[in-house]
């Protein structure tokens, strides 16, 4: 086949310790096409600015841009309006492409005709607690059936980790909307299916992804991913099934039995009911981890879920108000009445 030239675009803020090597990574790709690289770089306070500057000047093939905001969605935005190829490939500064990577992503946008191919979020730890989080993270008691993360057959999906599309596609559907601080990847491949385009899960692109350091960072992340679903959903009715509601359920759940057994006591069999659960998941998923990472496992996959279920019930109706959809509906509204 005729290998079309790849951009890959990276948005990166305070990516001093891995961006030389997360470029590397994508300039050494086993990809017989060109490759360019397009740096998107926010205000960083580390040096982020200097390193991504000196890789540029380094090799033609790098190019900076600058991202005022640090914001993802508009680094993504910038570097693909700096980009110059039909193939766009989205990676972070802290990941690493596999060799493999585009070549593989390449010959499935072939074969199938989709407009974005993605793989496998595949998380691996360092610290016990990391490890800990990596198997919550690869399993479908922590994440429910979502392939990008536990894995499964080629097909088409609702959305899939990072992304490589055909440019016609990110044109269609006018890029990444801003407005989305989270959840920017799962909005944008909804219009890309719903203008008619197809978004494939492809087993065989995995990256490396690193998990949050410790418990608070992580309930950090899961709380904001609850709460941008939750966009997603109001703005994109019929979006919700039930493994997004799954952690609110079971958040609503435990508050209520908690609460009525100082008047019912068997209420309390709700929460308990849930820690039992958890504990006894723990087990399996724990199989050949250190002594450390089993004992945390609970802890990550409460987490996760409670922070997630937070997230999700206290979204406030203003977050997101500012994105094109609801911009759009607004108009609408307007000219309706």
């Amino acid at each position: 086949m005729s290998w079309p030239a790849v951009s890959v675009v990276m948005p990166v803020l305070n990516e001093e310790r891995h961006l030389a090597s997360a470029v590397r990574h994508v300039l050494e790709q086993d990809y017989p096409g060109e490759i360019e690289v397009v740096l998107a770089v926010g205000p960083s306070s580390d040096r982020t600015q200097e390193i991504a500057d000196g890789l540029a000047a380094a090799d033609p093939r790098v190019k900076v841009v600058p991202n005022p905001s640090g914001r993802t969605p508009s680094g993504l935005n910038a570097a693909i309006a700096a980009s110059s190829h039909d193939i766009v490939a989205r990676i972070d500064g802290h990941a690493m492409m596999p060799s493999d990577y585009l070549r593989i992503a390449v010959e499935t946008l072939e074969e199938t005709g989709a407009d974005n191919v993605g793989g496998i979020m595949a998380a691996e730890g360092e610290t016990p607690w990391e490890k800990a989080v990596a198997a919550a993270m690869t399993s479908k008691i922590g994440v429910g059936n979502a392939r990008f993360h536990t894995g499964g057959e080629s097909g088409p999906a609702d959305t899939v980790y990072l992304g490589v599309f055909r440019r016609s596609a990110l044109e269609r559907v006018q890029g990444y909307d801003e407005a989305f601080l989270r959840a920017q990847d799962w909005e944008m491949n909804y219009r890309i299916r719903m203008t008619g385009g197809t978004v494939w899960f492809q087993p065989r692109m995995r990256v490396s992804y690193r998990p949050r350091p410790n418990v608070r960072a992580l309930a950090k992340q899961y709380f904001h991913y609850g709460r941008w679903r939750r966009v997603v959903a109001r703005q994109h009715p019929g979006t919700l099934n039930f493994r997004y509601l799954a952690p609110p359920v079971a958040l609503t759940a435990i508050v209520l039995g908690l609460v009525g057994g100082f008047f019912f006591w068997p209420a309390w069999l709700i929460p308990g009911g849930y820690v039992a659960a958890i504990l006894l998941a723990s087990i399996p998923l724990g199989s050949g981890l250190p002594l450390a990472s089993r004992l945390a496992l609970p802890v990550a996959l409460a987490t996760m879920h409670m922070a997630w279920g937070t997230g999700f019930l206290t979204s406030p109706p203003s977050l997101g108000s500012d994105s094109r959809t609801a911009q759009a509906r607004r108009q609408q509204k307007a000219q309706a009445n």
